[in-house]
């Protein structure tokens, strides 16, 4: 990956620590070295404790759902006062890549801008920009290490909401060097490719559609295929709205891990 110089938008007080936020832009360049977001300007925000001005601290990564950006976790998730606590990072990434001008892609809100859905694009009108998966786990990582933050990223886990919970679920269960510690996840989209929002997502970002998303990006077969122990906490409502309309549809994963 090309060097990528982060430049600070704006920096607040909260609970004794630093929320930063932050924009860079990795230039593009030739595989294997492409940047993930086809050399577009990315902006994240970090929270970071009291403690990291005594040395690096661990880190959990917030991945929020369709139509976020970077600053609603940030600003509403009420996270940062027990981080403070704990003495933890917090990284909040974008949901999708912006400005990008593929055609479609800000047509509806549940696909293209804000709506990521955490993977590599296979297909290749979207394949150059919508890598939110090597953005997070990769770049992102990278790029403050690079910069000196104080993060420790051999102690970082994973959370997120709905599509945010789908890809903290994803994230940590497809993950070959066991990334995360662990993932949790507030009323994920479990099961994606069983689901209208997430098949409308795999249709349009992977050429092998839904089929094709069943081993990287569905945590309810990805749990069936894992032989290690897996700390994952999901937490929802039983009788929501979208669990009725079989969007969200978390009892799959759940009792598919009940009967291993």
């Amino acid at each position: 990956m090309a060097a990528a110089a982060l430049h600070k938008i704006s920096s607040n007080k909260a609970f004794e620590g630093e929320l930063i936020k932050y924009k860079f832009k990795v230039r593009a360049a030739p595989p294997p070295d492409s940047a993930a977001l086809g050399g577009l300007d990315a902006q994240f925000n970090l929270f970071l404790p009291p403690n990291a001005a005594q040395g690096r601290v661990p880190v959990l990564v917030y991945l929020a759902g369709l139509t976020c950006t970077e600053d609603n976790g940030a600003q509403k998730g009420s996270f940062l006062g027990v981080a403070a606590i704990q003495g933890i990072a917090i990284l909040f990434p974008d949901t999708s890549p912006r400005g990008a001008g593929i055609q479609g892609e800000s047509d509806s809100w549940d696909f293209g801008v804000g709506a990521g859905f955490y993977l590599n694009a296979t297909h290749p009108k979207f394949a150059t920009h919508y890598n939110m998966l090597t953005h997070i786990t990769m770049e992102l990582p990278q790029v403050l290490e690079a910069a000196g933050a104080p993060i420790d990223f051999k102690r970082q886990s994973i959370f997120g909401h709905s599509m945010g919970g789908h890809g903290a679920l994803t994230l940590y269960l497809a993950s070959k060097t066991k990334q995360y510690r662990s993932a949790s996840a507030f009323a994920p989209i479990a099961n994606p490719t069983k689901c209208p929002w997430g098949q409308k997502a795999f249709d349009g970002y992977l050429q092998g559609g839904s089929e094709e998303a069943m081993n990287q990006y569905d945590a309810t077969e990805l749990i069936t295929k894992s032989k290690d122990p897996v700390h994952i906490l999901i937490d929802y409502v039983r009788r929501t709205l979208l669990d009725s309309r079989s969007i969200l549809i978390p009892a799959a994963g759940i009792s598919t891990h009940d009967k291993r």
